[in-house]
């Protein structure tokens, strides 16, 4: 089922998530829908909170960015709790998007290579080091976790710039190709 993605405004984007357990209602099929509606919009990534649920749980598929950048061509996950215990001192500066934040591009500096440790659907654990384009899209998610969104990571001037992008969002006249739930919708 497509999902409505929770667009800048909806206080659901700015709560801290909780962690979930094994026995979380209809866990599969949630994630199901999440990769669904993710693909729907064409996104690469999609956190819990952007389909309103304040839990620790996103999911990612960077194939469609696997001829630019070869560490996405098999990347898909699903991500239970995740934390990034690790962050290297290199950063690399990328222009980032955000299905939550439509028409809103702008240059963002993350950390080139990280280490998470998360649970997938099947509470299997793992530990692992991504980098790349692989590390900065589940940076972005994981932020989503924590009641962060991308914008928060750049000037206030950046900001500034782009208000009245953010404005159009927060009323519900931004556009988008997919199904969006804007505040007060």
């Amino acid at each position: 089922m497509i999902l409505p993605i929770y667009l800048y405004g909806q206080q659901v984007l700015r709560k801290e998530t909780e962690e979930i357990t094994k026995d979380y209602p209809n866990l599969k099929e949630l994630v199901t829908n999440i990769f669904d509606t993710m693909y729907n919009a064409d996104g690469v990534g999609l956190a819990a909170p952007q389909v309103g649920l304040s839990i620790r749980m996103l999911v990612i598929d960077g194939s469609p960015m696997g001829n630019d950048f070869p560490e996405c061509k098999d990347f898909k996950r699903v991500m239970i709790n995740p934390e990034i215990i690790e962050e290297s001192e290199e950063k690399i500066t990328l222009e980032e998007g955000c299905l939550s934040l439509p028409g809103v591009r702008e240059s963002v500096s993350r950390a080139a290579t990280i280490r998470v440790k998360y649970v997938d659907a099947d509470f299997t654990e793992h530990e692992e080091t991504i980098g790349g384009f692989a590390a900065r899209i589940v940076q972005h998610e994981c932020e989503h976790l924590e009641g962060h969104v991308f914008i928060d990571n750049i000037s206030a001037i950046r900001r500034q710039l782009n208000k009245a992008r953010l404005n159009n969002i927060i009323k519900g006249t931004a556009r988008c190709s997919y199904r969006a739930k804007a505040v007060g919708k």
